[in-house]
């Protein structure tokens, strides 16, 4: 019988799943951070753990494995597959691959092995793969390095922007006032202001709930600062999409995270979708609605030369951890 491991890691969680070739579950395991940019050590331990609670689970041995897949936080770019494939490899699979997570997130939202990815939850990332197997993404490193304000903890910071600079003058009135200074318990910005200014208090990443609920009341300054931010998600993805000379080609885009996928407004996928649809229209923009780690299973299988059927892959998307 054929078996595979599917392995999410991120900052806060690592999951690891083992099934058969028909999407049947054998064993599961749970630890915790699996980013080796976050502390290395505690990674690899972490995956380790994760791994062998599955494997304690289903009963069998490494060597029954098929193939294991692992979706890594922070596989990013060479340096990071420096550290990583000797970590991996120490885990002692036979058959393995390592990818970013932002790929399974992908392929755990579509039914095509092929596609591309936005993941704007507390960061942000975007990602894609075309049907010959060639990956782009970006690293996801902030402002700085070319990145849009659209991750969680940067809209959150141009939502108390915009409520300072409406308060000094600088800019213009917003219901955002209002939903800020509820939401973080303040009666006056003077106050808010102060407290913030001398670290006193730090801008909570969930003050990106505030954007949303402006826009869905229709203030014009949280509309434009989603439909902006939108827009410039859709030209990350689109621009990989013409680099892998993907633009003629059918997909699906997968929103991932709860920014995309929880917000009050749709102004944000609007804009995404706006963009999307000039530069390639045959994509279509959807929303991850499964755990990612099946996207390391399925991909596992797909890594063995299984063609998985149909009834695999709802039963494999129906899985909850």
């Amino acid at each position: 019988m054929s078996i595979y491991l599917g392995v999410d890691a991120g900052g806060s969680k690592t999951h690891a799943v083992l099934t058969d070739m028909y999407g049947n579950v054998l064993g599961k395991g749970l630890a915790g951070n699996g980013n080796h940019q976050v502390n290395r050590n505690v990674a690899a331990n972490n995956i380790r753990a994760a791994c062998d609670a599955a494997l304690q689970e289903a009963g069998i041995t490494r060597e029954q494995v098929s193939y294991a897949y692992f979706g890594l936080a922070g596989a990013d770019r060479e340096p990071d597959y420096e550290i990583l494939r000797p970590m991996i490899a120490d885990l002692e699979f036979a058959n393995y691959q390592i990818t970013c997570d932002t790929m399974i997130g992908m392929r755990a939202g579509t039914n095509k092995s092929y596609g591309a990815a936005i993941i704007c939850g507390t960061g942000f990332n975007a990602a894609a793969r075309n049907r010959n197997g060639e990956e782009l993404q970006y690293g996801g490193f902030g402002f700085m390095y070319g990145d849009s304000y659209g991750a969680g903890s940067s809209l959150a910071m141009l939502a108390f922007r915009a409520v300072i600079r409406a308060w000094d003058g600088r800019g213009p009135a917003t219901v955002l006032t209002e939903l800020v200074l509820g939401h973080m318990g303040y009666s006056s910005v003077d106050e808010l202001y102060e407290d913030v200014l001398y670290g006193r208090r730090s801008i909570p990443l969930d003050l990106v709930k505030t954007l949303f609920t402006a826009a869905q009341q229709g203030d014009p300054l949280a509309i434009e600062i989603l439909d902006r931010e939108g827009a410039e998600l859709g030209n990350a993805v689109c621009t990989f999409i013409r680099r892998l000379n993907m633009v003629e080609d059918t997909f699906d885009i997968v929103y991932i995270g709860s920014v995309l996928n929880k917000g009050a407004s749709t102004h944000l996928s609007d804009a995404i979708e706006r963009i999307v649809a000039e530069q390639a229209p045959y994509a279509r923009c959807v929303r991850l609605t499964t755990d990612p780690v099946v996207g390391s299973l399925m991909s596992a299988m797909e890594m063995d030369g299984i063609t998985i059927t149909p009834e695999t892959e709802a039963k494999l998307k129906a899985f909850t951890f």
